[in-house]
C-alpha cells in the first residue's frame, strides 16, 4: 500500500502536466477562433433581430422583421438568382477544366513544367490584379476580345455594361483564376493513383475513356469532394472582381450576395439587414455542404 500510493500520485501528475501542456497549446487557437470566427457569427445573429442603431435612435428588437423585408426585397430575388446561375456557371466549368488540366499536365507531355507553371499562373495573382487584367479585354472598342471580334468582321460588344453579358464575364474570370488552383488538387491526387491499375485496365483491354471513367474518376473521389466544397464557398464569397469589373451593375445584372451584403452594411449603412443577409448566406452555404456530404460524400470511395 505504501508503494501504490506514491505511484498512482505520480501517474495523476503525469496526466495533469500532459493535460496542461494540451490546453497551453491549443489555447492560442481557440482564443482566435472565438474572436475572429464564434463570437462575430454569434453578434451577426444578434444583430440581424434589431434595427439599425442611429445617432438619436438606438437599435430595439424587431424580431423576424428584416427576414420579412428580405422577401419583399426584389434585389435581394435578383441577387439570389444571379448568385445561383453563377454557382452554375462557375463550379461546373472550374472544375472539369481543373481535371481536364491536371490529366493533361500528369501525361508525359513535351514542355509539361511550363504547362504546369502557366496553369497555376492566375492561381499565384490577387484577385484584383486578374480581374484589371480581365477589364483590359472586355473594355469596349479596343480590348482584346473586341479586337478578336474585328478581325473577323464583326461589331464590338459592351461586354460589361451589357445586362445580358455581365454576369457571364465575371463567371469567366472566376473559372480562369480557380481552375489552377484546382487542378493542383487533382495532379496531386492522380500521382497517388498506382500505375499497376491503369496496366491492369489496359491488360483487359479497356479504353482510356473505359478507365478513366471506371478506374481513376472514382479514386478521385475523395478530391472532388474537397473541390466541390471549396468551389461552392468560393461561388458565394465574391466579391472582389466586382470591384474592379461591374461593381454589382447594370442594374443589379452581375450583383452578388456577398456584394450585397457589403452594400448594405458599408454604403446604405443598413447594418440590421446587412446581418440577416449574412445569417442567410451562411445557411445557404451550411445547406449546400451538408448536401455535399450526404449524398456525393456517401458515393465516394475512400482507399
Amino acid at each position: 500500500m505504501s508503494v501504490i500510493a506514491p505511484t498512482l500520485a505520480r501517474i495523476r501528475t503525469a496526466q495533469f502536466g500532459d493535460h496542461l501542456v494540451a490546453w497551453l497549446l491549443i489555447t492560442p487557437a481557440l482564443v482566435l477562433l472565438v474572436a475572429f470566427t464564434l463570437y462575430p457569427a454569434a453578434a451577426t445573429l444578434w444583430q440581424s433581430f434589431f434595427s439599425t442603431p442611429l445617432v438619436n435612435r438606438p437599435a430595439h428588437f424587431v424580431g423576424f422583421a428584416h427576414f420579412q423585408q428580405m422577401l419583399a426585397d426584389p434585389v435581394f430575388v435578383k441577387v439570389l438568382v444571379n448568385n445561383l446561375l453563377y454557382a452554375a456557371g462557375s463550379i461546373p466549368a472550374s472544375v472539369a477544366l481543373a481535371l481536364l488540366m491536371a490529366l493533361l499536365v500528369n501525361a508525359r507531355i513535351p514542355g509539361r513544367g511550363l504547362a504546369r507553371m502557366a496553369f497555376f499562373t492566375p492561381t499565384v495573382l490577387p484577385l484584383i490584379a486578374a480581374a484589371n487584367i480581365w477589364l483590359f479585354f472586355y473594355t469596349p472598342g479596343y480590348g482584346l476580345l473586341d479586337q478578336l471580334l474585328h478581325v473577323f468582321g464583326l461589331a464590338g460588344h459592351n461586354w460589361l455594361g451589357n445586362p445580358s453579358t455581365a454576369l457571364w464575364a465575371v463567371t469567366a474570370v472566376t473559372v480562369w483564376k480557380q481552375a489552377g488552383f484546382f487542378m493542383i488538387f487533382y495532379l496531386a491526387a492522380l500521382q497517388q493513383i498506382p500505375e499497376n491499375l491503369r496496366e491492369a485496365a489496359a491488360i483487359e483491354g479497356a479504353s482510356r475513356w473505359h478507365t478513366l471513367r471506371r478506374v481513376i474518376l472514382p479514386l478521385l473521389g475523395p478530391t472532388t469532394l474537397f473541390v466541390l466544397v471549396n468551389a461552392v464557398i468560393g461561388a458565394f464569397s465574391q466579391v472582389d472582381a466586382l470591384f474592379v469589373l461591374t461593381n454589382g451593375g447594370p442594374d443589379n445584372a452581375s450583383n452578388l450576395l456577398l456584394y450585397y451584403i457589403f452594400q448594405n452594411a458599408f454604403q446604405f449603412w443598413d447594418t440590421g439587414y446587412a446581418a440577416a443577409l449574412t445569417v442567410v448566406l451562411v445557411l445557404i452555404l451550411a445547406a449546400a455542404s451538408l448536401v455535399q456530404f450526404l449524398f456525393v460524400g456517401r458515393r465516394t470511395h475512400y482507399r
